[in-house]
């Protein structure tokens, strides 16, 4: 189901393009206003803020509904963040091939939180994997042991690099952004950023320029059914 422009003045596209412009690249909504006025169109940051945090999570929903189902092998990785001047931290879930399935802002690295975001990735997945890939962190087989004790545990630091990497556009992002100022602020941003930048992004070092070109058109017709902006359907 398409989002609902009812009572904005401003077309879908307008709109769709300002959210896709802040959640795709590091930009300010100051900088995503100056970038529409170089377009003729005439928006204030604050209604792009306003745009961004009414249609970035339905949009994100939208493209994660469309995703084929996830691998069996989850790789979860903690990183700490700053936010407002508290260490807080970062968990992060993704399958085999990189497809984001999780992200969690928590306030501690113990059992408790481990098992809360196990469980929370099996409700939001809706499967059960083959094999978890962590690092060393002993919380994690304390939570795996009573949450998914069936499920085969792997733990080595060395082989939980495709989590590690996908916390390098969130730490792009992070420093632009000048930290976080509140949890919520950031549970909220990180849930629509890892749903909607993900998706622009394919392993495009695996993909010869014609087949990245091939992909990312239509990565952008799917994008444009999600926000409502064309009902084309994709290409094969």
């Amino acid at each position: 189901m398409s989002p609902s422009y009812k009572g904005h003045r401003y077309p879908a596209e307008v709109i769709s393009h300002c959210v896709w412009l802040y959640f795709r690249f590091p930009l300010s909504f100051r900088e995503v206003e100056e970038l529409m006025l170089e377009r003729g169109v005439i928006v204030s940051y604050e209604t792009v803020r306003r745009w961004c945090l009414k249609f970035g999570q339905q949009y994100a929903n939208g493209l994660r509904r469309r995703r084929p189902q996830p691998g069996d092998k989850w790789h979860l990785n903690e990183v700490f963040i700053k936010i407002n001047g508290a260490q807080k931290y970062l968990w992060r879930a993704v399958d085999q091939d990189g497809n984001m399935l999780d992200i969690v802002v928590q306030s501690h690295p113990d059992k408790a939180a481990a098992r809360r975001f196990l469980r929370t990735l099996l409700t939001k997945t809706g499967g059960v994997p083959r094999v978890i890939v962590t690092d060393k962190l002993r919380s994690y087989g304390a939570a795996h042991r009573e949450v998914m004790p069936s499920v085969e545990h792997r733990s080595h630091k060395g082989l939980n690099n495709r989590a590690e990497n996908s916390h390098q556009p969130t730490r792009q992002r992070e420093r632009a952004m000048k930290g976080f100022r509140s949890v919520g602020a950031a549970q909220r941003f990180l849930s629509a950023f890892s749903g909607i930048s993900p998706h622009f992004r394919p392993r495009r070092h695996l993909m010869t320029g014609t087949r990245h070109r091939a992909e990312m058109t239509v990565r952008f017709t799917i994008w444009e059914q999600t926000t409502g902006v064309t009902d084309r359907p994709a290409a094969a």
